[in-house]
């Protein structure tokens, strides 16, 4: 007797998210508080949550809010500065604070010392002209509320007292300058995503299913996405109906969102890049150095590998790492597959991908560069921020593999693209987030951004709009325009996360 083949209505979940990361940790906790009766569906391939992009060795941890980042305000051709995108970043962080509050004062997170912290964030530069850059950029920040508390000095004293190990042997004839501000933190999003998995794994109609890869992605005719299942502890396949489906997949997006085969997703590709890190051993060192710098990214080089001296607090331990020292792998993942690019390939983005490959060769040159890197040469690229860097203290560790965005460009063909992207069904039941930086501390603009497109109606409701300004209390409003609506929320954002002053340990 054949099975009845089931509508819309009768999907066996509302909701299937796949990968068992920030972004999917996210989105199922907006849909769950916004709609307590849907029932939602998690597939992770790993056998633990966050444990590719989102985890701690293989995310930044920067709080991405564009203080120090200076990739995030580029320099005109005039040598003015663009500090549009850094103002968006920085306004996005402020609704991710805001997010985290409210599961805080919810009991849905615990102590929030276990995600965020406190941490100052840097820029460091040297050079005549890298000063002049971070002076105008300084100048121009400091018109927007959002970056009003922003220090600046070229003052050694004072630099000694803000980073007293990267001005220590160094040069004193050595024009150098960095600006500072202390409302930066650090923030473990492994940590984070964890926890809010370990919460929605215990709500009515939610199943978390760790070891469970998607093989297949159907739109059925009835509007449904069929979607094929591979237990990979047993091998066993199965099939699942649901009305929504999102890909947060990281580097493993791509493929599946070729696999749906929407029209929105022609003509995407990607470009992987993986990463290393030199971390600390030296409990001495570790503990005289206590900041996030940030400086200027080499020439070619991808936001991910924009270097820094990064301090972390990795499970209650405080650490030290510099880099990421950038490399070239096929993997889309970090658990991946070497044939993950190659299969990527396709007809509709073989163009898009040689043309963007054609004007970044700058990138290229950059990876092979840093793949042929010795010990001793990464040793010189710390050094130019600790100068008495000894090699003895520092060992290798691996980071994450990110892939960029490629994408269709009427006039250049194909374009690299280095922020994140979501692509959606015209009809809002599929959805896929591509791309990296600064995807994780953005995260919940990004999902807000992704519930306007795919459930667009219940978004306008005022349900759901009643709901997500006690969520979001500033949703709707410009901070960057409103300064003592700006003073407000991170004074309340503060108090919540334990974020006024530096606690150790």
């Amino acid at each position: 007797m054949s099975r009845k083949r089931k509508t819309v209505a009768e999907t066996d979940t509302d909701v299937i998210l796949i990968g068992a990361g920030i972004m999917s940790a996210t989105l199922g906790m907006l849909l769950k508080e916004l709609e307590p009766s849907l029932s939602i569906e998690i597939y992770e391939r790993l056998d633990i949550a966050a444990a590719e992009s989102s985890d701690a060795w293989n995310n930044a941890g920067t709080g991405h809010s564009a203080f120090c980042e200076l990739n995030y305000t580029p320099q005109k051709p005039d040598g003015s500065v663009d500090t549009k995108k850094a103002v968006q970043i920085a306004e996005s962080f402020e609704v991710s604070k805001q997010f985290w509050t409210y599961l805080v004062e919810q009991n849905i997170l615990s102590d929030p010392h276990t995600f965020i912290r406190n941490i100052p964030h840097l820029s460091f530069v040297w050079g005549e002209e890298n000063i002049k850059f971070l002076k105008t950029r300084y100048e121009e920040l400091r018109k927007c509320n959002l970056f009003e508390e922003m220090e600046y000095t070229e003052n050694p004293a004072t630099l000694k007292e803000w980073v007293p190990l990267i001005m220590e042997g160094r040069d004193s004839n050595e024009k150098v300058a960095a600006t500072k501000m202390d409302l930066g933190t650090d923030v473990n999003f492994g940590s984070l995503t964890r926890e809010m998995f370990s919460y929605l794994g215990k709500q009515e109609k939610v199943s978390l299913f760790f070891d469970h890869e998607i093989r297949e992605l159907d739109k059925t005719a009835s509007g449904a996405w069929e979607v094929k299942v591979k237990d990979l502890d047993n091998g066993k396949k199965r099939k699942r109906l649901a009305k929504f489906v999102f890909i947060g997949a990281g580097g493993g997006s791509l493929p599946l969102l070729e696999k749906s085969d929407i029209p929105e997703g022609k003509g995407f590709g990607g470009f992987p890049v993986s990463g290393q890190w030199l971390k600390c051993t030296n409990e001495e060192v570790i503990a005289r150095h206590h900041a996030k710098v940030y400086g200027k990214a080499a020439v070619g080089a991808p936001p991910m590998s924009v270097p820094h001296l990064d301090t972390r607090m990795i499970n209650g331990k405080q650490a030290l790492l510099f880099g990421p020292y950038a490399g070239f792998s096929t993997k889309f993942l970090k658990h991946g597959s070497f044939l993950d690019l190659p299969l990527s390939i396709k007809f509709n983005n073989i163009r898009p991908m040689i043309a963007a490959g054609l004007h970044n060769l700058d990138l290229t040159k950059y990876l092979i560069e840093q793949v042929r890197q010795s010990p001793e040469d990464r040793m010189v690229a710390l050094r130019e921020y600790l100068p008495n860097a000894d090699m003895k203290d520092w060992e290798l560790e691996t980071a994450g593999q990110r892939v960029q965005v490629i994408k269709k460009d009427e006039k250049e063909g194909g374009i690299l693209e280095f922020g994140t992207e979501v692509v959606s069904a015209a009809d809002g039941s599929i959805a896929a987030l591509l791309g990296a930086s600064p995807g994780a501390s953005t995260a919940v603009s990004i999902m807000l951004d992704l519930l306007g497109r795919c459930f667009k109606k219940e978004m306008q409701s005022a349900k759901w709009l009643s709901k997500i300004k006690q969520i979001i209390p500033t949703y709707g409003q410009k901070l960057a325009e409103n300064e003592a609506l700006c003073h407000e929320t991170r004074q309340h954002t503060a108090a919540t996360l334990k974020l006024n002053s530096l606690v150790e340990g």
